[in-house]
């Protein structure tokens, strides 16, 4: 929500009043340039022995990273919700070999991994996504434990340096593209509703909502199109930029309740959830539905959304992702005490429990 004009007395006027922080981080954005943009990255950061994390679909840009730097160790597999016995594993590895820095080549999971490895060591991060994630934009971690996810914020995770490179995402699924771009067009919706919302991220929400949602329509048409990545891409930074700047809301505690507790894929469970969100919050922050509605060219913030979500292939429900009918009072329960009191209408137990049950069946949230 944005931040309430606040009436001077002593003039007839009203002013917007709000604290706002921006995060320091350096963006290369460049098609074909990845590599070159990484040893840029890593040479300024004065860094020459990075720990590798992920970079199974970028195996050029590894191999060329390898051959200019002594890279301390190399973490090729990475697991979604990032489960903490992987995570201490790689902390380990990164202060056993003396890494400097870490590189994450891949989507949230690698990211997700080198952010923990930042946060315990203290190490720069430079990241390049292979998919349309965002975490790369944001300082929130999160780890999952004894099927429970922890999430927090810390300076310490942010990337020091995103290196963003349209070549690494024309090779995506086109499912893969479509869960993931619409991942990152819930960190957009989702800082409406945040805790530290105020103007500046609702223009960057704004603005990435424009990019991403002709971008996902563009690649769904044609997967190669360079510049449709290139746009889905400009708008997952804007949109994770947003996320980090206001906090998560009621969309991402839902969704990291339902990927940490129950290991549902983390793309498609954002995708499946964020229509039925909006559509709590629609009568209780007008401006913000209009906002989201205006970029989808709908009448609606859900109904958009909703059919969004079935043009680019998005999976029809949470059933159809793994979750269960006996799943959905814990799923409740652990979501409702994580929702932030920001959340622009009150939430309750039956209220958040009810929503994930549409979810699950996929209900039609147009009428």
């Amino acid at each position: 929500m944005t931040a309430p004009p606040v009436r001077d007395e002593g003039e007839d006027r009203m002013e917007i009043r709000f604290d706002h922080t921006t995060l320091g981080q350096r963006v290369l954005f460049g098609t074909g340039a990845a590599a070159t943009n990484i040893a840029a990255a890593l040479r300024d950061l004065g860094a020459s022995r990075p720990l590798l994390v992920g970079g199974g679909h970028a195996a050029e840009v590894v191999d060329q990273i390898s051959e200019q730097f002594a890279v301390a160790g190399h973490v090729r597999e990475v697991v979604q919700h990032v489960p903490a016995e992987r995570a201490r594993d790689a902390v380990a590895l990164a202060q056993g070999a003396d890494a400097d820095s870490v590189v994450a080549i891949g989507g949230g999971s690698a990211t997700g991994l080198a952010k923990i490895v930042a946060r315990d060591t203290r190490l720069p991060v430079v990241a390049v996504p292979t998919t349309f994630s965002g975490s790369e934009a944001t300082d929130i971690w999160g780890m999952t434990e004894d099927e429970r996810k922890t999430t927090g914020t810390d300076l310490r995770v942010l990337p020091r340096v995103v290196v963003y490179d349209a070549t690494l995402t024309l090779g995506l699924p086109t499912d893969l593209a479509a869960h993931s771009g619409l991942n990152a067009l819930a960190h957009a919706v989702d800082s409406l509703w945040a805790p530290r919302a105020d103007p500046i991220n609702r223009a960057m929400a704004g603005e990435g909502m424009r990019a991403l949602i002709p971008g996902l329509s563009g690649l769904r048409a044609n997967p190669a199109d360079v510049r449709a990545n290139e746009q889905v891409l400009y708008g997952t930074y804007l949109s994770g930029v947003a996320l980090a700047s206001a906090g998560a809301g009621m969309h991402h505690k839902i969704c990291h309740v339902l990927g940490g507790t129950f290991n549902l894929p983390h793309a498609p469970t954002h995708a499946v959830v964020l229509p039925y969100v909006a559509a709590f919050n629609a009568d209780a922050d007008p401006d913000s539905d209009a906002c989201i509605a205006e970029a989808l060219g709908a009448l609606h913030a859900a109904s958009g959304l909703w059919d969004l979500a079935r043009e680019v292939g998005a999976p029809d429900s949470l059933a159809e992702i793994g979750l269960t009918e006996d799943d959905v009072d814990l799923a409740a329960e652990l979501a409702t005490a994580a929702i932030p009191d920001s959340n622009p209408r009150p939430v309750s137990l039956e209220g958040v429990a009810t929503l994930i049950r549409s979810a699950l069946r996929g209900d039609d949230i147009r009428g």
